[in-house]
């Protein structure tokens, strides 16, 4: 190693040169930046070391390496030259001598302004020995490892004349063209503020944690090629049908160009945001080099990924069962992240002592189920989905006591869930128990105040709930009472699980239990919170209770990212979050708001009527808006950075001008402004999503974790490329265990009053005045500049349950559709975005905002059939070439891309049709309720409430589709079977006309039926679901079919009364 500390040239270096040595040798320099990245420098280059290379430091410590290959001696001619004094000895940094060093066979070179002559051996210590003192006796020699070889001839070609460098590389084992620095092993060569070496360069290259996979462009190009030539189909379509009226029938004309305008529209906002779709990639080896693997800075291989915080959302356990909760926090404890850097949060908005009893019944059998995964690397960790899978349970299990253990730990969790069965029951008989021993006390104290007379009437004592340790529940009771009902009790808080050690804590063999020896037996921390709740505050619904969460967990953990999941959505691959980790540590991951995984369910009926997997909008809309700026955020299953959670904006972000976008500059930073600042000095074009947050409420301690959240939550700076990054080795440090003020600080936050005067669910947070809240709060972060990763995994990531009941799925459709609808008579409305918005997301918020009004035009749409049949008319006045020739281009493009769609998202084509035909179904109820509903909000201001979805309505076990066949009438069937009554009067009608007619029109009747039965198509599975299990239709279905059936006809007889002469003229009208 070689330390530059004089500026003196030496005159002759150039002039050195023997008969064997080339007149210029190109030496090669290399210096690590601040980043860590070793980078090579030419000594012979005019190097410009300005910028991030320039400092007071450049070129103090390198190490000289020549190749030592036998054409390549630079000392070979003459060894009395002097290779100049330009650089005195002097110790480095990273070592005294050569790598090379303690190879027999190599030369020694001394560099000294004098020069010296070679020896024939290597000195270990390269201590001041020798002539030349005119650096000291301290300085220390500085070698390069010159290989000398007199068999060079034998390596020479025999025709060319050139030297075989491969066969030298291969009889040598010689090491070649390194071109870069290298430092020694020994333990001052590591550098501990940057955690890196050479190692880290020489045998583990940098690399990158994800990458993306585009869609062959075999399957791209004509797609994007058929969305054009449909644009131009549609739109001389439109064209010919607004200059061809037909004049016969004006007003169906005109009913049917409005609807199809719009639908071309609807079309274009659909389509638009699909023309980019992406996969992506992981990996999670990569992941593991980089923040698990030991290094000489963590020898021992302790993890340095940041920490995550698990949310889960309940509120009524009636509706949502505590043995499926509890199944989800199973799932979770048992996640395959590193112990100390997990936190779990469950939020009970209805603060019941049934939740929470569950809970801590659950945390106990993790005890046990939590080794037990660890151990036999079991999927899924959901236990009632492992013991219900129906394949091999040892396939893949190698160790001898898997059967055992598998025996134990099922009939232990058969005990578990009969536990919990057993709570409702267990918590009424305590309850009424301690109940009548407070009424015994208080007879007993009347009578020793009335001198033991009775009391005449019944002494009234409230009904309370009790905890197991005899002390009143905190929270909603059983008889509510004042304090005590779901909309006012206290906050709750409790630690079911203390933070666990840094260091594993291995298992032993129990008799009792099972053999967990060499097994980390930690569980990582769970809190059990219920927000406090008082009369007279707004609590925002589940938005309210995310935040409560969000500033209680900063508090205790304050992990930089943040998971939540809903009650019954568990997680089915243990790898999860380690590969939605690839995308936040990765090389601009800084910039990344949140990682949106895909909804995958369990207990669909297999045909999947509903469309409950929705399939099309998950693989297909969410992986084309990964190409864009990012998926939506969808409620659950999704991972947040915190610090984009708080309102900031990324370090780096885009605005996006033009009409289109197309003009694509670098954002400005904004800068935080002080309190005394007043809003009216800010411009007028300011967008109020690009200020800075700042009323975060009166908490020390929460504003204190804000800055530490945003710096654990940096990528490792291991790479030059890494901007805003960390060092390594940053999150080394443990936990500090909780303690009494932290835990009350915790309980402050979640209180009712802590956000009055602030800015959470405005700006901070999950965003208020949605039912939607989800889509509001995703829309605000990509207009701030943020962009969002789809991660799909190979493995499901999450799996959960959606509701089979008809009933149960146009209500869930109707709660979505209502949100949108309140986005689009919002300032959340995509019209009014901010320029770092990019144009085609743009695009695709405005497609949430303005889907539920199509429902208006389609249910005009699924009319016109019908009244076609019924006036003899149709929407053109002949089906002529052109009019033919346009429907089957506009029929056959909308195919193809289909079919392409279905190539590059992976759906299936029977997936596909179910949801055109509940886009339909719920097109024509719950959206156009949903308008309705929001028309009515926004211009009266009623309301709109909404009841948990129940999980199970059936009570058939042994039939796990038997919610299926439930029928349970809502007001949302009403406008559908109308739908599907009239077009069927319309055929009967339509067809008799045509046949008893003089001169019968059969092409009208062929377009109008043709028509009806597309839309009767679409119905099919809304028909078939009212029908019940046995095929049969209820009551209510006859009587509404005879009324429909009598209005149609009264009203028709009253618009076109039957003439007494039948004549061709007039259609060929059936007399009466």
């Amino acid at each position: 190693m070689a330390t530059s500390t004089s500026p003196k040239k030496s005159s002759s270096s150039s002039s050195s040169s023997g008969p064997n040595r080339p007149g210029h040798q190109g030496v090669k320099f290399a210096r690590r930046t601040s980043s860590g990245r070793v980078v090579s420098l030419s000594r012979d280059d005019d190097l410009d070391v300005s910028g991030e290379f320039a400092g007071p430091n450049d070129y103090i410590n390198y190490t000289v390496l020549m190749p030592p290959t036998p054409d390549n001696q630079p000392m070979a001619g003459s060894t009395s030259s002097s290779i100049s004094g330009d650089k005195p000895d002097g110790p480095g940094p990273y070592g005294t001598g050569s790598r090379f060093g303690t190879e027999p066979q190599r030369g020694r070179v001394s560099r000294r302004g004098g020069g010296g002559e070679d020896e024939g051996t290597y000195g270990g210590s390269g201590g001041g020995t020798g002539g030349g003192g005119n650096n000291g006796s301290g300085k220390l020699d500085h070698r390069m490892s010159v290989m000398k070889s007199n068999n060079k001839s034998m390596l020479l070609r025999s025709q060319t004349g050139d030297f075989d460098h491969n066969r030298w590389l291969f009889e040598t084992k010689g090491k070649y063209g390194i071109g870069n620095a290298f430092w020694s092993q020994d333990e001052d060569a590591y550098d501990h503020d940057t955690g890196m070496s050479m190692s880290d360069f020489m045998d583990k290259p940098w690399k990158p944690l994800t990458r993306k996979v585009k869609v062959p462009s075999a399957v791209l190009s004509p797609y994007r090629l058929l969305v054009v030539v449909r644009m131009v189909a549609l739109g001389l379509f439109l064209v010919w049908r607004v200059r061809n009226p037909n004049k016969e029938a004006m007003w169906l004309w005109g009913l049917s160009i409005v609807c199809e305008i719009w639908f071309a529209f609807s079309w274009l906002l659909d389509i638009l945001p699909k023309l980019n779709p992406i996969n992506r990639a992981t990996d999670l080896a990569a992941l593991k080099d980089k923040f698990e693997a030991p290094s000489p800075g963590n020898p021992h291989g302790r993890s340095d990924l940041p920490g995550i915080d698990i949310f889960i959302s309940t509120a009524d356990p009636e509706k949502e069962p505590p043995l499926v909760t509890a199944n989800t926090i199973l799932s979770i404890l048992a996640v395959d992240y590193p112990v100390e850097k997990i936190s779990v949060y469950i939020s009970d908005d209805g603060g019941a002592i049934l939740t929470f009893e569950a809970m801590a019944e659950a945390v106990n059998f993790a005890e046990v189920w939590v080794p037990f995964c660890r151990k036999h690397n079991i999927e899924p960790r959901n236990p009632d989905s492992y013991f219900s899978i129906r394949t091999d349970p040892t396939k893949n299990k190698k160790r001898p006591d898997f059967v055992k253990d598998r025996r134990w730990i099922k009939r232990e969790y058969d005990e578990f869930k009969v536990r919990i069965n057993g709570l409702p029951e267990a918590i009424r008989k305590r309850c009424d128990l301690y109940n009548s021993k407070e009424e015994m006390k208080e007879k007993k104290l009347y009578k020793e105040k009335n001198g033991g007379l009775l009391p005449q009437e019944e002494i009234k004592v409230a009904k309370a709930t009790w905890m197991a340790d005899g002390t009143h529940w905190p929270g909603t009771w059983y008889t509510p009472t004042a304090d005590h009902s779901k909309g006012d009790h206290a906050g709750i808080l409790q630690i079911m699980s203390k933070v666990p050690e840094n260091d594993p804590l291995m298992g032993h063999p129990d008799e009792k239990k099972l053999d967990f020896s060499g097994i980390d037996i930690r569980i990582p921390m769970f809190a059990y919170v219920s927000r406090e709740k008082r009369p007279g505050y707004d609590h925002n619904k589940k938005a309210g209770a995310m935040n409560a969460l969000v500033r209680a967990s900063a508090i205790l953990s304050n992990g930089p990212f943040i998971l939540n999941l809903d009650c019954d959505h568990y997680i089915y691959n243990s790898m999860a979050i380690k590969e939605g980790m690839c995308f936040m540590m990765d090389r601009g991951g800084d910039r990344i708001c949140y990682i949106q995984f895909p909804q995958r369910f369990e207990g669909i009926d297999p045909s999947d009527r509903y469309a409950n997997h929705n399939t099309v909008f998950f693989d297909g809309n969410m992986r084309a808006l990964d190409g864009l700026q990012g998926p939506v955020y969808v409620g659950t299953g999704c991972m947040f950075r915190r610090y984009a959670l708080y309102g900031f904006h990324p370090p780096r972000a885009n605005n996006y001008l033009g009409i289109v976008g197309q003009h694509k500059t670098q954002a400005s930073n904004i800068q935080m402004q002080g309190d005394e600042e007043d809003s009216d000095t800010q411009p007028l074009t300011a967008h109020p999503d690009l200020s800075l947050p700042k009323k975060f409420g009166n908490s020390t301690m929460f504003t204190e974790s804000i800055a530490v959240a945003e710096f654990q939550g940096r990528p490792l700076a291991d790479h030059i490329s890494v901007k805003n990054g960390r060092p390594p080795g940053a999150l080394l440090i443990p936990r500090a265990p909780l303690d009494a003020p932290t835990v009350a600080e915790a309980i402050a936050v979640i209180s009712c009053w802590y956000e009055d005067k602030t800015e959470w669910g405005d700006r901070i947070g999950w965003i208020y005045g949605s039912v939607t809240e989800d889509v509001v709060t995703g829309y605000r972060m990509h207009n701030r500049g943020w962009r969002s990763v789809y991660c799909i995994t190979k493995r499901d990531a999450f799996r959960g349950t959606a509701p089979i009941n008809l009933t149960d799925r146009l209500h869930q459709v109707l709660r979505w559709a209502t949100g949108s609808v309140e986005i689009f008579f919002s300032r959340n409305n995509a019209f009014l975005g901010s320029t770092r918005l990019k144009f085609l997301q743009r695009v695709a918020y405005l497609n949430v905002g303005i889907y539920p009004f199509t429902s208006i035009f389609l249910v005009v749409y699924c009319f016109l059939p019908a009244l076609c049949l019924f006036t003899g008319q149709f929407i053109v006045k002949t089906l002529d070439v052109q009019f033919l020739s346009y429907l089957l281009t506009i029929t056959v493009t909308l195919t193809l891309l289909s079919l392409l769609e279905v190539k590059w998202s992976g759906i299936g084509l029977e997936e596909w049709w179910r949801n055109e035909q509940f886009w339909l179904i719920g097109g024509s109820s719950a959206h156009l309720v949903a308008v309705l509903q929001g028309l009515l909000k926004v211009i009266a201001g009623i309301e709109i409430s909404f009841k948990l979805t129940s999980k199970s309505a059936a009570e058939d076990e042994d039939d796990i589709y038997a919610d299926l066949y439930v029928v349970k009438w809502t007001s949302l069937f009403i406008m559908p079977l109308t739908i599907i009554v009239v077009n069927i009067i319309a055929l009967v009608i339509g067809c008799s006309r045509t046949i008893y007619s003089v001169i019968p029109q059969w092409s009208k009747l062929f377009g109008g039926a043709f028509f009806s039965f597309w839309v009767l198509a679409h119905m099919y599975p809304f028909a078939k679901g009212l029908m019940g299990r046995r095929g049969k239709l209820p009551t209510i279905i006859y009587v509404w079919m005879g009324l429909v059936s009598i209005t149609v006809s009264l009203l028709w007889i009253s618009i076109s009364p039957p003439s007494d002469n039948s004549t061709a003229s007039s259609g060929g009208n059936v007399n009466i």
